[in-house]
């Protein structure tokens, strides 16, 4: 390997064929090389790294490529090798966030009407194109509005939402998602073998995991994760080098939640706490594991076989009810968004721990002896604090009478659906169907007919798809049938909770001794419709 040219260069894509991910958007683009089906203006969006200004030279290579319009470049002529290797002239790079200003945007639209100096097309790749400022922008609409025909614009950013509607509604868009893990694992290991570097699995997880979403940081990663272990990438190293927690502590603080051993909780934390380790970091790689636990659960064959974990994994699995991962999951992600407002670090994190322990069903209080006496007070405020009136009406959901079931060995479609990421309309489509069957990378769902308008919204159902592709790290098939459902959709779910919610947050306040004797001595009257639930 050069010690000039780092990962992230050295392996950027050259073609379609070579990017990894984004299939959704090549498949589009492809579709318009083939068809000579071409607009005068695309906007890429998506967060860093994910592929945006590869799949801008790429399309620029397939518009200018000495062979014709295609979707597969040939990489050898003049106009390919010039692209890739940043000297084509008729290929002009902006970065907005260095040239904000009107003047900027004017001179570059007066060189677009002048034809390419040897190419097909003068491609234009605007990068950041949201800092523009307004006047830029309004300079760029009357281009957009009257191309001309040599001119294609490629327009890349981080946040649409900045960009104004008038140029949105002129642009093709394409949202680039986050890679997956799995995907940026999968492809960190191609690079290490190509280049001949001996690695462990292990230390590509930790990677794959750290880059979240992007393939640049990843490969950037790994280039220092090279440097730090003499040119082996050992899991022992980049833990080292990423600060990220010890698995076995992890593993250690389930085990002990598992027997719940309040004692053995705090003596782990205690040993992160001697060993510096940051307790931030630690609650997000606990939530990572219990997500894995949560997979293990739900989709075993999730969980690779070359896993290092595998074996650890699939016992805590069998260890642990699916719903308590999933409030310890809950009760994680929200003691890492309260840890700052804690007294210190180690006040929080064991808080966090000691908030798994009260929840558990049916333990909690009763395990409050098997905590050392410095413990002790927490617990027990905790326990007041949970028995107060405010909180009972604030705590409903952990006696709600109403859940959706796993039917047949399918899983929990209800527990499943909090984790997609799933929005608008392809959550409520998700919330009115059933799970029917899961296999074989297919996921059949049954509809009331009552919603079939839902299944006929084409988008609601593609994002739903793809919202469970994501989840499950590989393509999914979605079949959607209609049919009347046996057991409760997680819309009729929450509506039943909501209403058990509201008739406890009801029954609390008439019992409230504070709001009896003021209907007793003040005559006071009770609003019924002012009572809300405390979410």
């Amino acid at each position: 390997m050069s010690s000039t040219t780092v990962l992230a260069r050295k392996w950027r894509p050259k073609n379609f064929e070579q990017l990894a991910g984004q299939e959704h958007v090549v498949r589009a683009l492809t579709n318009a090389l083939t068809q000579n089906r071409l607009h005068h203006a695309y906007l890429f969006t998506g967060t860093r790294g994910v592929g945006k200004t590869t799949i801008a030279r790429i399309f620029a290579k397939s518009l200018n490529c000495l062979e014709g319009i295609t979707a597969t470049p040939c990489g050898e002529c003049s106009a390919c090798k010039e692209i890739d290797s940043g000297r084509f002239v008729d290929l002009i790079e902006l970065d907005a966030a260095s040239n904000t200003q009107v003047d900027n945007m004017r001179e570059l639209l007066e060189s677009a009407l002048y034809a390419p100096t040897s190419a097909r097309f003068k491609v234009y790749i605007i990068d950041e194109v949201h800092m523009l400022s307004k006047s830029a922008f309004n300079a760029m609409l009357k281009t957009l509005e009257e191309p001309p025909p040599h001119v294609k614009f490629i327009l890349a950013t981080t946040d649409p939402q900045k960009i104004p509607v008038t140029v949105l509604s002129r642009c093709l868009q394409f949202n680039l998602k986050q890679l997956p893990p799995a995907l940026i694992a999968g492809h960190l290991q191609h690079v290490l073998e190509q280049e001949h570097i001996p690695f462990e699995s292990g230390a590509i997880a930790l990677i794959a995991r750290a880059a979240q979403g992007s393939m640049r940081d990843a490969l950037s990663l790994m280039d220092q994760a090279i440097a730090f272990s003499d040119s082996k990438v050992e899991e022992a190293v980049v833990r080292t080098m990423l600060g990220a927690i010890d698995q076995s502590y992890l593993f250690e603080l389930l085990g002990a939640l598992r027997e719940q051993n309040g004692a053995a909780l705090l003596e782990i934390a205690d040993n992160m706490a001697g060993r510096s380790i940051a307790f931030d970091s630690a609650l997000q790689e606990l939530a990572t594991l219990l997500h894995r636990i949560a997979l293990a659960q739900t989709v075993p064959e999730a969980i690779s076989d070359d896993e290092p974990e595998r074996a650890r994994l699939m016992d805590l699995a069998q260890a642990f009810a699916p719903e308590d991962v999933q409030l310890n999951y809950q009760i994680a992600i929200h003691g890492r968004d309260d840890i700052d407002l804690a007294p210190d670090e180690y006040a929080g994190f064991t808080m966090t721990l000691l908030r798994m322990l009260a929840f558990a069903p049916g333990k909690g209080i009763a395990q409050a002896s098997s905590i050392p006496a410095r413990a002790k007070p927490i617990a027990t405020v905790t326990a007041v604090s949970s028995a107060s009136s405010s909180e009972r009406v604030s705590r409903p959901a952990a006696a709600a009478p109403v859940t959706s079931g796993t039917t047949g060995s399918q899983p929990d479609w209800g527990v499943l659906l909090t984790q997609l990421n799933a929005q608008g309309m392809a959550q409520q489509l998700a919330k009115h169907c059933v799970l029917q069957d899961i296999s074989d990378g297919k996921i059949t769902l049954c509809l009331s007919p009552e919603f079939k308008h839902l299944q006929t919204n084409k988008m609601a159902t593609e994002k739903l798809q793809s919202a469970l592709s994501d989840y499950f790290a590989k393509p999914i098939m979605l079949n959607i049938v209609l049919g009347q459902t046996e057991t409760a959709t997680p819309a009729v779910v929450e509506q039943k909770n909501k209403e058990f919610k509201q008739q406890q947050a009801s029954s609390s306040i008439e019992q409230d001794d504070f709001v009896r004797e003021a209907q007793a001595e003040l005559g006071a009257s009770l609003i019924a419709d002012s009572v809300k639930p405390l979410q």
